[in-house]
């Protein structure tokens, strides 16, 4: 943990940090207590070493015969998760089936420019659920194919591409200057693009109000920002 913000790391290097049952419970506790403390404001998640960040689940664990489950936040404990705070993805080698699903529910995704993203379920009998456009998702998830950093970029999975082994700088760095943004207004602008998300046009949207901006309207922040702007000073957000 750092200045309002913490680093979660997948760290299963003899599995290429594919997750297991219990290492799903373990990050939907971390990500429990990230929501729920009011001091904590981004997370940054990555994968052990330079070379993975997630290969989905364990398949060795899996035909193991031992207990399968997820929890109800989902894959890593995030995948089902209404999340209020930023997530930022610092994605360093293969993404690969779950472990690009979290870099695509990701807010912010820093990826170093050996990332490999793949959804390739397919290929062991599973299914993915990668929020991409239609006809890209099509050559993912029919055909498992795999997309270098370069090709990805093109469906802009990501936010940033630097070069291999500055991920997790770089995500760090998008932490730092979200943690001086007001809290309230960067949760609440994550509440509006969930909102608005679900409509095809702008018309909707115009018409017909989010709540998001209704209770930007109401927050202290919100005039307290105005007031800095117009006094020329930095502002002092006093809501979390």
């Amino acid at each position: 943990m750092r200045n309002g913000d913490i680093e979660v790391t997948i760290n299963r290097p003899a599995s290429h940090n594919a997750l297991h049952p219990y290492a799903h419970d373990e990050l939907g506790e971390i990500f429990d207590v990230f929501e729920d403390d009011d001091d904590l404001w981004v997370a940054i998640i990555t994968g052990a070493g330079d070379k993975v960040f997630c290969t989905c689940n364990d398949l060795k664990y899996s035909a193991s015969g031992k207990p399968m489950w997820i929890p109800k936040s989902g894959f890593g404990g995030l995948m089902s998760r209404q999340r209020r705070k930023p997530l930022i993805a610092a994605v360093n080698g293969f993404a690969m089936g779950g472990g690009m699903e979290i870099a695509l529910v990701s807010d912010i995704v820093i990826a170093a420019d050996n990332a490999m993203f793949a959804l390739p379920e397919v290929k062991s009998s599973l299914i993915a659920a990668g929020r991409i456009p239609l006809k890209d998702a099509m050559d993912l998830l029919l055909m498992g194919c795999q997309l270098t950093a370069a090709e990805a970029e093109r469906l802009d999975i990501f936010n940033r591409i630097v070069p291999a082994g500055e991920a997790l700088q770089a995500a760090r760095k998008y932490a730092e200057a979200s943690c001086k943004n007001s809290h309230s207004a960067v949760q609440l602008s994550k509440q509006l693009l969930n909102e608005t998300a679900k409509h095809a046009s702008i018309d909707p949207v115009v018409r017909d109000m989010p709540n998001a901006v209704n209770d930007l309207l109401s927050l202290e922040d919100f005039m307290g920002g105005l007031y800095a702007v117009a006094e020329k000073r930095k502002p002092r957000w006093t809501e979390k």
